[in-house]
């Protein structure tokens, strides 16, 4: 496995370098402008405790008590129980890829040297990242606003020492253990938090960043499983060519339906069963294959603009207040760059594409499925009657789409004012992103029971389908066997769903 190297300078943090983390090569270090854009911005923060200013988030309370003022000797006291207090959340455990994903992207709004911290805390969590240390963090608690609190408090007090940790192996395996002995076994010492450190660490959108990296990926490489497998589902029904000539998309140059339309015609190169029946009296196929382009394509625009917005979150400062240097004095301003209505939005887009995504392709499984429009047995069945065939393939297809439609919800709707009202408007961005990764796992399995189902098909076909869709042909059966007799294919659909989130299957393109 190659390793990476990922330089953090605060402003050129890239989705696949996040992504990357997952790899156990992966080394993260930060870049000298950022260490010393760290330090400048530390000096300030010791200036105005030195100097006796009040000042919201150094020596004050926060959100609602931001009027109570802290005296110099408990302001460590006081960043200490923000963390405790702060670290409630509950519900199942993030994944530790996650959370290391997590504690990359608050790295790299801390490197941008507007946040106060010390550069001694920036560098234990990048030690920790480089240790494979993940703290243990209940997923649920953040509202998108004010930061992912509970999640960063979480990941923070493993930093203190409290809590617990999971840590990998050389092999690969993780395991658990009190975060304090975790950190010792690596060489490290636990973080004594000062002024504004705390607030710091959690104030910020970082969760809700890792789960839309994740989010992003996988359904870049879905939106090309789907034309791919509309591309199997026209050869496995012997579909018309017609609805994806380039003229017709030139017309109406939406940028994701043309995109589409081009990858779909890619596909189809030089099909014998396309020339087999040229002369047919075919002339439209239903929606779910005519318009498949028009619906494919919003997905793309959607994860275009979706690229765009959180390439510019994960290189932004997000925590508040944010500390300023105007002629070398410091300026500390309090504003709401921690909240996440722009990803909260984002990841509805992406839900509602993602469950439309996955409702075209059930229509075309049944399809694929039903005499009328295959030519074959019903359900592909050798033995009709007395065996089902992939009857219950769409059954499942369909019922995963009933999931979808309840994760299609808009979160953003969802209002609940916190604080005695001093945080008013919540963006639930971090339901949101997490909604919406949970949504393109299950995504994959419907495509990939399209495929399973057209592979089916285009097995009984004498005639040879295009080059493109033989390879995709070919990868499935290196997965799943072509079915003789009635078995349980719930292997079959969860191998499948699993290799379309890895690159392998777009690398079968790429020569």
């Amino acid at each position: 496995m190659t390793s990476v190297e990922i330089v953090i300078d605060g402003h050129s943090l890239t989705i696949e370098q996040i992504m990357s983390i997952k790899n156990m090569t992966t080394k993260v270090r930060l870049s000298n402008e950022s260490i010393s854009s760290i330090n400048e911005s530390r000096k300030l923060v010791e200036e105005i405790v030195s100097s006796g200013e009040v000042v919201y988030g150094i020596n004050t309370g926060f959100g609602a008590l931001s009027n109570v003022t802290i005296p110099s000797e408990q302001l460590e006291q006081l960043q200490t129980n923000l963390i405790r207090s702060h670290a409630c959340g509950v519900g199942e455990k993030m994944d530790p890829d996650s959370v290391l994903m997590m504690m990359l992207v608050r790295v790299n709004s801390l490197a941008k040297g507007y946040s106060g911290a010390r550069l001694e805390l920036v560098q234990l969590l990048i030690n920790m990242i480089n240790s494979r240390i993940s703290p243990i963090i209940p997923r649920i608690g953040s509202l998108g606003a004010s930061g992912d609190l509970a999640p960063l408090s979480h990941m923070t007090l493993a930093m203190m020492g409290e809590s617990d940790s999971q840590i990998q192996s050389k092999d690969g395996v993780w395991s658990t253990g009190k975060s304090l002995e975790i950190l010792e076994n690596c060489g490290l010492s636990p973080i004594t938090l000062k002024a504004k450190e705390g607030l710091s660490l959690i104030n910020g959108t970082s969760q809700m960043c890792a789960y839309l990296c994740q989010s992003i990926i996988n359904c870049e490489m879905l939106i090309f499983a789907a034309d791919a497998a509309l591309a199997t589902s026209i050869e496995a029904i012997k579909g018309s060519y017609v609805a994806f000539d380039q003229r017709i998309h030139d017309v109406r140059p939406q940028y994701g339906q043309t995109i589409s339309a081009s990858r779909i015609r890619g596909f189809l190169i030089d099909s014998e069963i396309n020339k087999s029946h040229i002369d047919c009296d075919r002339v439209q196929d239903s929606y779910s294959f005519r318009c498949a382009p028009q619906v494919h394509g919003p997905m793309i625009d959607t994860l275009r603009e979706a690229r765009r917005v959180l390439t510019i979150e994960i290189n932004s400062a997000t925590d508040n207040p944010l500390v300023f240097s105007n002629n070398g004095k410091a300026e500390v301003i309090s504003g709401g760059n921690f909240h996440g209505q722009i990803l909260a939005i984002v990841s509805d887009n992406m839900a509602i594409c993602i469950h439309e995504i996955a409702s075209i392709s059930e229509r075309r499984i049944n399809q694929v499925l039903d005499p009328q429009w295959s030519n074959q047995n019903a359900f592909l069945a050798n033995n009709e009657g007395l065996d089902s065939g992939l009857m219950i393939v769409q059954y499942v297809a369909a019922a995963v789409i009933a999931e979808l439609s309840l994760l299609a919800n808009p979160v953003t709707t969802t209002n609940i004012s916190v604080s005695m009202g001093k945080e008013d408007h919540v963006s639930m961005g971090a339901t949101g992103a997490f909604r919406t990764f949970k949504a393109s796992k299950l995504l994959s399995s419907v495509i990939s029971s399209e495929l399973i189902c057209a592979c089916q098909a285009l097995d009984n076909i004498s005639e040879k389908a295009s080059l493109p869709v033989i390879s995709i042909q070919q990868w499935v059966r290196k997965y799943v066997s072509k079915l003789i007799e009635d078995r349980s294919t719930s292997n079959d659909t969860d191998i499948i769903a699993e290799k379309l989130l890895e690159s392998e299957f777009t690398d079968i393109f790429r020569s």
